[in-house]
């Protein structure tokens, strides 16, 4: 069934391909909401092409490519709204789903838009699910989205403008370095959002 799969969905990409080519600016927008509403595609690669050969508007692939991303997300979103406690109810016990839900809603733009920054394979479609479960507010959640892609496909694009396409192979040979460095900005982040609320008088100690 798995390699059914994968035929079906390398068929696609191929039929896909060069409708998506003619679109010019807008194509990698195209690529990115397939990629975030349904059918997976190797977007890093996409994108470093993109940028490689047209690499004074390496920053308006990224802004599309992250906008696109946003409008895609909506489905998998739509659907976690629509009826996924249910769903996420059958995998995990009531207690649990209540802790996952209690730290989401503590600090839920974080929680979105690191995993949008991380790389493949990160379960970016399951936490965009989440989102839709636990109601995140629809622009939040796409701001969520769009800043954690813009930042990491700038990130990616100035690494192709320095090393070339091959740069997208760098960037998942030190996956665990990025999840790292994101870690600590979330900490920094969730540092920055207590104090803030400390000193507004909306937290106690």
């Amino acid at each position: 069934m798995k390699a059914v799969f994968i035929r079906v969905l390398a068929k696609c990409n191929l039929l896909l391909l060069p409708l998506l080519a003619k679109l010019g600016f807008w194509g990698v927008g195209a690529w990115a909401l397939l990629d975030s509403s349904t059918i997976p595609v190797p977007m890093d690669a996409i994108l470093a092409v993109y940028v490689w050969n047209d690499k004074s508007h390496f920053w308006l692939y990224c802004l599309l490519a992250a906008g696109g991303s946003a409008i895609g997300g909506l489905l998998p979103y739509g659907l976690g709204r629509a009826g996924g406690e249910l769903f996420l109810l059958k995998r995990v016990n009531r207690k649990r789903y209540e802790r996952i839900r209690a730290r989401f809603e503590r600090q839920e733009f974080l929680a979105m838009m690191i995993p949008s920054m991380l790389p493949p394979p990160t379960p970016w479609k399951a936490c965009v699910f989440a989102a839709g479960v636990f109601e995140m507010r629809i622009v939040p959640f796409m701001l969520a989205v769009f800043t954690g892609r813009m930042v990491r496909w700038l990130v990616l694009s100035l690494l192709v403008l320095k090393l070339g396409p091959g740069a997208v192979g760098l960037v998942e040979h030190h996956r665990l370095v990025l999840v790292a460095i994101v870690g600590g900005l979330a900490v920094v982040g969730f540092a920055w959002w207590w104090m803030r609320k400390k000193r507004a008088g909306k937290l106690k100690g």
